[in-house]
């Protein structure tokens, strides 16, 4: 590894599985002292495992503000600084906006949006003390583009776009860039349970393989994401190599939101 994100301490939510352990890993890979954060404290405890020494774990439910505020302190006497935040923690639920319930919409809104500001709330005075910062908050292209059974879950991550560039309006003078990760389709086991909602919903009897088969179809490039592929534009979007791209929706997708 080259060092990209050398000396720099970041705080990854959702680090527990998936796309935020992909990342921790690849961030403390590339240099960096690493927060990983999440509600599972056994899979959070094992990305610090995997990581070494350069990582420490807090078991954090990200709709808590206790929590967010508490998981930051900790960050903070550990490692004394706070240079990054990927605010990756969230949910995902197949419905319709009829037959949703006000406690799935509440739910949705809390983790994948609510949280997203509260972790840039308690972040966002360390960052300018310690003159500057990158916050990377994660979106969906459903936060692009209009995309069936996703109501709640696409109201939030429409709602992380305009945060992000409100961020990015705010806070550039005090030398801090905020940018969204909008994923398409990446097989994380949160993705898959939709993917088997959907199918029992509907009487598909395709098995996991096949419905990844009939996604990837949809794309372009004719592939579905990977955990490689969100890490690396997150590492992308910690390191100084982007140090002019501020208030940016970036889809990866493979090329599904040009079409």
């Amino acid at each position: 590894m080259s060092g990209r994100l050398a000396g720099k301490i970041a705080i990854v939510t959702g680090a527990g599985s998936g796309i935020g352990r992909a990342s921790a890993q690849l961030f403390a890979a590339e240099g960096a002292r690493v927060m990983c954060a999440d509600i599972h404290a056994a899979h959070v405890q094992e990305t610090a495992r995997l990581i070494g020494t350069a990582a420490i774990a807090s078991t954090v439910d990200v709709a808590r503000a206790a929590d967010i505020e508490r998981m930051v302190a900790e960050t903070m006497a550990a490692f004394g600084r706070l240079d990054i935040l990927y605010a990756n923690a969230g949910i995902a639920e197949a419905t319709n906006a009829i037959d949703m319930t006000l406690e799935q919409w509440e739910r949705m809104i809390a983790i994948n949006l609510t949280s997203v500001w509260l972790s840039a709330k308690y972040t966002l005075p360390h960052m300018i003390a310690g003159g500057g910062g990158s916050i990377i908050n994660q979106s969906s292209t459903a936060g692009l583009i209009g995309i069936p059974d996703l109501p709640h879950y696409s109201a939030a991550k429409t709602g992380v776009v305009g945060l992000t560039r409100q961020i990015a309006a705010e806070y550039g003078p005090k030398n801090i860039r905020c940018n969204a990760i909008c994923p398409s389709s990446i097989p994380t086991p949160l993705v898959a349970g939709v993917w088997e909602k959907r199918a029992r919903v509907s009487g598909n009897t395709a098995s996991l393989e096949e419905q990844q088969a009939t996604v990837a179809a949809r794309h372009p490039m004719r592939r579905i994401g990977t955990l490689a592929d969100c890490a690396n534009l997150a590492l992308f979007l910690a390191s100084d190599e982007s140090g002019w791209i501020s208030g940016a929706a970036v889809p990866l997708d493979g090329g599904l939101t040009a079409t």
